[in-house]
């Protein structure tokens, strides 16, 4: 990956992963709960989101090792019991991350499709080869995919996480509080240790996307 694909794809890592979680926030606001709005996270001053841990260190690894370059960033304070109706509003606000990716990927994805289309140059699965605008628009629909998909795996504290939990039968609850403490390590141990894993769950919908905007 060249130094431009390198500098567009942290870009659109950071651009969409603050997005991600002020989409969070806003859908909170929107059933009752004000507490992210209150701890000033529906800015979009990147300051207020970046986590070191999940914004910097996991990416910048992931980009030097050659692997998937997935992040997240601080989660936005949620209080469910301000919620209208906790149980129903909370999947919403969980799903509500990851939906604002594929918003936004779709979106990217169909202005690609509509400048090569137009005489743009065909981007490789990675992005390069295409001209500038192209790259820009494919990078933001690629890396809007993976955020999606990735954060909605099961494991904590991602966003699958809660959405799982919230229809966990109850006898599973207490082992998964033991377990939750060390979901962090489970994804460090995924994308470090066993990338494959990884690579096989993203594949699909990354080679669909190439597919589409060059279909």
């Amino acid at each position: 990956m060249n130094l431009e694909l390198a500098l567009l794809y942290f870009v659109a890592l950071v651009t969409s992963i603050i997005i991600h979680e002020i989409a969070h926030g806003y859908v909170a606001a929107a059933f009752g709960d004000d507490t992210a709005r209150n701890a000033g996270r529906l800015s979009l001053n990147p300051i207020r989101h970046v986590d070191p841990f999940g914004s910097i260190l996991v990416p910048a690894m992931g980009a030097l090792a050659g692997l998937p370059v997935v992040g997240w960033a601080k989660p936005v304070p949620i209080s469910a019991h301000r919620l209208r109706h906790p149980r129903r509003d909370m999947l919403l606000v969980s799903f509500a991350g990851p939906a604002s990716n594929f918003v936004l990927c779709m979106t990217f994805a169909i202005a690609t499709r509509f400048l090569l289309g137009n005489g743009g140059l065909i981007p490789n699965a990675f992005g390069a080869g295409g001209s500038f605008i192209v790259n820009l628009c494919y990078t933001f629909a690629f890396v809007n995919l993976l955020l999606g998909v990735f954060n909605l795996l099961p494991i904590p504290p991602l966003d699958g996480s809660a959405i799982f939990e919230l229809f966990m039968p109850e006898t599973w609850k207490p082992h998964w509080y033991r377990f939750r403490p060390y979901g962090i390590l489970v994804i460090f141990g995924i994308v470090f240790f066993i990338p494959g894993l990884l690579n096989a769950v993203l594949s699909p919908f990354a080679n669909a996307l190439h597919g589409f905007v060059v279909g």
